[in-house]
């Protein structure tokens, strides 16, 4: 073979494989996690972005209002750059938040989606792009059934609605650890997500990790970040508590608002939430 042709295929090979390296990520920059949480790292053009042409309507209770409280809570650390408001206003994000009341339910529940259905279905409604909703507990009850409802009525969103973007959601951690039902249903809803290319705004995952990378869900870490830090079987330590104490705060962390939980376990919701919004205005992650 002349050496001409041998380095044409490699070329050729070269150029696959960065095309496929660069689809993996594309499709792993759709899950949100504590993988996420560095907000430096978003181009402030891409949270402009986000803020003049996202408008998100979020279902959820208390859990779920993490989110919410750990974006305000950033607001009043950082300023207008991460300004957003219960409503349509020039400078800020636009999340409708409460705009459909509840939450993800248990068992199979459908009355998120009906509600759903009835605020797309309302012309007042007709600029809303961004749908997400959050477990309150959930999914530790749930079932493989019950969580394949959920899926496939997500995924039916979808289809009849192609023009909006649907987050999908894992329930908060509830100290059962990685053997526990909790993990097992979060791992079919993030398998469904990964083998199908959806949006999952991973919330146990987030929950999992300090924001040195140290690994919790293994050491029966509950929702207000307490674990069992000796294996004795008891959850005897705060990892957020912890954090925060050797931290400087405004500095380190921020105070703010956190249902069930620790300031800085909302600080990380609010920090991936923002990764959120930026891919979904278009960016690529890079």
């Amino acid at each position: 073979m002349k050496k001409t042709n041998i380095l044409f295929l490699l070329l050729v090979t070269f150029f696959a494989f960065q095309s496929c390296n660069k689809d993996e990520k594309i499709e792993q920059n759709k899950i949100f996690s504590h993988s996420n949480l560095d907000i430096s790292k978003i181009p402030i053009e891409w949270i402009d972005a986000a803020k003049a042409n996202l408008h998100i309507a979020y279902g959820h209770t208390s859990h779920g209002s993490q989110i919410i409280t750990g974006m305000t809570g950033l607001m009043n650390w950082k300023g207008d750059l991460y300004k957003w408001n219960n409503g349509d206003m020039d400078g800020a994000l636009d999340i409708r938040d409460g705009v459909m009341s509840g939450d993800l339910g248990h068992n199979g529940s459908l009355e998120w989606e009906i509600a759903t259905r009835a605020l797309l279905e309302n012309e007042a409604n007709s600029n809303i792009n961004v749908v997400i909703w959050s477990w309150c507990g959930g999914v530790s009850d749930n079932t493989e059934e019950g969580i394949n409802i959920y899926l496939n009525a997500m995924n039916k969103l979808e289809e009849d609605y192609p023009l909006i973007k649907f987050v999908y959601m894992t329930g908060h951690l509830d100290g059962t650890g990685e053997e526990g039902n909790l993990h097992i249903r979060n791992e079919q809803i993030r398998n469904f997500c990964i083998n199908n290319n959806k949006i999952l705004y991973d919330f146990a995952d987030i929950e999992s990790y300090d924001p040195d990378g140290i690994y919790y869900l293994d050491k029966m870490a509950n929702d207000a970040c307490d674990y069992d830090s000796d294996g004795d079987g008891s959850r005897d330590k705060n990892w957020a508590i912890d954090w925060q104490n050797s931290h400087e705060e405004n500095i380190d962390w921020y105070e703010c608002s956190s249902a069930h939980s620790q300031p800085l376990n909302a600080n990380r919701k609010a920090y991936a939430a923002w990764y959120l919004w930026a891919r979904l205005a278009g960016w690529d992650g890079n």
